[in-house]
Parts: structure tokens; sequence; C-alpha cells
């Protein structure tokens, strides 16, 4: 018989704890006992993987920033250093989570899953370049939705005959993507149909918004963070209650008003192979998630500073820049990850990557820039040029169509590669 005081899981209390002192608490938490030791954490940190190689990267782009080099060397090197970095902060909040529950460790997921996109599109806000932070986020959905999910599905394809993914949860983050790309469609609209929308108080619109521009696309920021404050709250529901149908010792208090669909013996087994082994102690896991998330700020002010004078000496459109190379910077290491668990055929976990990643930026990532672009004096808006726009509803929309079904092949893979192609080759002549 529960009661108000009992544990919500039944192995969830630890009464061992509660006669040590603070103070033996913090010592214990730092010492990391029963956790691999600092040295042992660190050595799997740094030489865990063949991808850290381009760690060498980093010295470069400070060297490179500091001594004045050409600004194609410092956009290069910045790059190439942002790469590896990204790989490690997921690893470092992988880690991080696994001492410490299923509701922080959605909370910090949610906070650090797109930590790359949020710093490069702070350090270009702070530097006044709106046009690459829109450019970027924009990118960064179309990459996570057409190229890597393109790419998943057709090397998935090639492997298996067909693959086979919840459609009902799919579905529902679609849903949720297409809100997020109708309420751009909406600023838009009004910039481009009213005449309060159309009155231009400089030449470059996109530097001196309507008020009436700025107060939907601020409203809509805030209304899109509570919406994605109340998805997190569905997710943790949907994955208490999940526990509970699929595993016997899992004992809860009460349960969500909603039916969930029946669980797949399949879906058992992905969860129960994927599960994170600590390899890192939790203290070490927070020093290393702070200073990546350090040295990240840096090499993206650094990219940044480098994107208007690379642009213009190389003759790469801008506009190209922020929508098909910086959206590779964050997200290589998980493009890598979602494509070789479709090849493992664990299709569930290439559309959480893929459409959840995009949920963040959408939902989350733009919002929020919005929100701090508001604090600090830069005008951001939700309005994108209708190109954009339009680019982004008819990629959502295929996106929509081919996943309703709950499967895939490598020919839906292959359409999805094909129009992001061709969205670059618009963008690299825009």
């Amino acid at each position: 018989m529960s009661s108000e005081s009992s544990p919500l899981l039944e192995n969830g209390s630890h009464t061992g704890h509660r006669n040590l002192t603070f103070s033996r608490r913090v010592v214990n938490f730092i010492k990391g006992e029963d956790e691999p030791s600092w040295a042992e954490s660190f050595k799997f940190f740094i030489f865990g993987t063949w991808f850290n190689i381009l760690l060498v990267f980093i010295p470069l782009s400070f060297i490179s920033h500091h001594m004045d080099w050409d600004a194609g060397l410092i956009f290069l090197f910045s790059f190439m250093a942002i790469v590896p970095l990204a790989k490690l902060l997921g690893e470092a909040t992988d880690q991080l989570s696994v001492k410490l529950g299923e509701t922080m460790s959605g909370l910090l997921n949610a906070s650090f899953g797109n930590a790359v996109e949020i710093i490069v599109g702070v350090a270009a806000l702070l530097n006044g370049q709106l046009r690459i932070v829109q450019t970027s986020m924009l990118g960064s959905i179309l990459s996570n939705i057409l190229l890597v999910l393109g790419c998943s599905f057709l090397a998935g394809g090639l492997y298996h005959d067909q693959g086979i993914f919840g459609a009902t949860g799919a579905q529902a983050s679609a849903s949720l993507m297409t809100l997020s790309c109708i309420t751009l469609v909406i600023p838009a609209a009004y910039a481009s149909t009213t005449n309060a929308g159309m009155q231009e108080y400089c030449g470059d619109p996109d530097e001196c918004p309507t008020a009436g521009l700025l107060f939907i696309s601020r409203g809509t920021a805030i209304l899109l963070l509570g919406v994605y404050c109340a998805y997190l709250w569905f997710q943790a529901c949907s994955n208490i209650l999940f526990l509970h149908c699929t595993h016997s010792n899992v004992q809860l208090k009460t349960l969500p008003k909603f039916p969930l669909p029946p669980v797949e013996q399949s879906s058992q087994e992905t969860i129960a192979t994927e599960e994170t082994e600590p390899r890192m102690g939790t203290a070490a896991a927070g020093v290393a998630l702070l200073s990546v998330t350090v040295v990240i700020a840096f090499c993206a002010e650094y990219l940044v500073a480098s994107i208007e004078e690379t642009a213009t000496r190389y003759s790469i459109p801008e506009a190209f820049i922020g929508v098909v190379l910086l959206p590779i910077v964050g997200n290589a290491a998980e493009h890598v990850t979602s494509v070789w668990m479709a090849m493992k055929n664990k299709y569930e976990l290439t559309i959480t990557i893929c459409v959840g990643s995009s949920i963040q930026i959408a939902c989350l990532v733009v919002p929020l820039l919005v929100i701090v672009g508001w604090i600090v004096g830069q005008p951001l808006t939700l309005h994108f040029h209708n190109f954009e726009t339009i680019v982004l509803f008819v990629s959502v929309f295929l996106v929509n169509l081919l996943i309703m079904d709950g499967k895939s092949n490598y020919m839906e893979g292959l359409m999805l590669l094909t129009l992001y192609l061709v969205i670059a080759l618009a963008f690299w002549v825009a």
C-alpha cells in the first residue's frame, strides 16, 4: 500500500545515504566513489573515439584568430574544431544523465541537446548578424528532417527491405513540427500582405522590422516555449507509463489518463540495448560539460566573426553558409549516429534523433534566440523570407507524407535527399 512518502519507483529510495552528513556527501561526490576515477573518466572522454583527432583544430582556431590569419583559415579551423566538441558535449551530457534519473536526464538533454546551435546563434546575434541566425536555424531544421533522415532511410534501405517504426509517435512529433512551421508562415504572411506589415522604416526590413512584426514574433516565441515545455511533460508521462507497461518492478502512484499504443518487443529490446554505459564519474562529467561549453563559445565567436569576410573573399553566399554549412558543425556526430541506427534496423531511434532535434530547434532554440535578441536589443523576428518559408513548409509536408505509415525504404530516403540537394542549389544562387 503506497502513501505520499513512498517513492515513485520501488527501487528509487536510497536509505543508505540518509545518515551521511552534507559535507561527506560532497566529498563522496567529488571523489566519485563507486564510479570511474577522474583519470579513467577523462581518458575515455578524450581518447574514447577516433573522432577526437579533430581536436587538433582547437589550438589552430585560437592561433589563427589572435594572429589575424586569413578569414577563410579562421572559418575552416573554427568550423572543424566545433565538430568534435559537439560530439564531446553530447557524450558529457549522456554520461551526466546516467546518475540523475529520468526527470533530470530529460531536462539536461533538453537544455544541452542543441547547445551548439544556441551558442552559435547567440554569438551571431551579439554580432548583429541576424540573417545568419535565421538561416542557420532554418538550415538546422532542414538538415535534420531532409539530409539526416534521408541518409538514414537510404542507408537502412540498402541493408533492410523495409524499416518499421511507431507511426503514432512519429506523427505526434511531425504534428508539432507542422505547428512550428505554421508559426513561421504567419509572420511572413503578415509582412507580405498587410499594410502595417509592408511599412518599411529603412532599406533593409530585417534590420528594422515593424512594431507589429516584433510583437507577433515575440508573442509567438513565448507561446512556442510554453508548447515545448508541455511537450517535454507529455514525453515524461509517456515514458513513465511505458515503464509501467513493460517492467513489472516499476510501481506508480498514479497513471496518466490517456491511452498508449501497444508496445512492440523490438522497442523494449532497443531501449535495453541502447542504455548509456557509465564510463565517467558524475563530477568529472559535469566538469567536462562546462569546459567543452566554454571552448565551444570561443570557437563559435571566431567562426561567426569570420563569416562575412569569408563569404566576400571566396564568393560564397552567406545564405548558403547559414543553411548548408553551419548546421554540419553541431550535427555531424548526431548524423553518423542516426545513419548507424538505421543500418542496425533501429528506426525508432533514428526518428527520435532527426525529428526530435528539429522540434528542439523550432520550438526551443528559435524562440529562445528571439527572446535573447529582445533582451540585448537586437530586433530578431520570426519573419523569414518568403522563399525560405516556402522551402520549410514543403519540406515538413514531404516528411509528414513519408512517415505517416510507420514504414520506410531506400526510395523514400532518396526523395528526401533529392529535395535537400535542390534546396542547397537554390541557396547557392540566392
